[in-house]
């Protein structure tokens, strides 16, 4: 057990619930209670009662957030009740900024389309699921169609995206050759060499 929790189980909730909230707010994909248990240091049974209590909590109170149990493990999620609003903040509500892994996985689809996710993500070497889903929700890209092959879905950006970028059509995306490292001979989609 980590210095940063005590023995005593009465007391271990309240630093543990603390640690659980900073890492469940962090993640894009469920955790198990086991992994959870293991980073915390804590019996598996404490974590489990733990984020029992924490969702319960969120329920009670009423909050805009639900922690749930799905098969792979425990994640924050909006309530179903705030989808709409969130939607609407997404696409309308304000002027956003794109973050800078946003605007890579942008650059990613923009020059590869049409691309599937796990090609945006080893692209990128990060999962980029996340990232995909808020900037079609924001309308910068699309679904089109499946890949033959993998069936996996492919995306291309939309119009809206050239518009917002001031372009008649993708001709017009500026060339990437002075940006891109000297050894680009030779590398896959990876990055990694052939």
């Amino acid at each position: 057990m980590s210095a940063e929790h005590t023995t005593d189980l009465d007391e271990a909730p309240a630093t543990l619930r603390r640690d659980l909230e900073a890492v469940l707010m962090v993640v894009d994909q469920p955790v198990s209670e086991y992994d959870l248990a293991r980073a915390m240091e804590v019996p598996l049974d404490v974590v489990t009662r733990t984020l029992e209590g924490l969702s319960r909590e969120y329920t009670e109170q009423g909050r805009g957030f639900d922690l749930r149990a799905v098969a792979e493990g425990w994640r924050v999620y909006t309530r179903p009740e705030c989808a709409d609003i969130v939607e609407h903040f997404l696409k309308e509500g304000q002027e956003v900024r794109l973050t800078q892994a946003a605007l890579e996985t942008m650059a990613v689809v923009a020059y590869r389309q049409p691309v599937s996710r796990g090609r945006v993500s080893a692209v990128r070497g990060v999962n980029c699921d996340g990232v995909m889903r808020t900037l079609v929700l924001r309308g910068l890209i699309e679904e089109a169609g499946h890949d033959p092959e993998s069936g996996a879905m492919l995306y291309r950006t939309t119009s809206y995206f050239l518009e917002r970028l001031g372009l008649r059509g993708l001709d017009e995306l500026p060339d990437l050759a002075p940006f891109l490292p000297d050894d680009i001979e030779g590398l896959d989609d990876t990055g990694e060499h052939n």
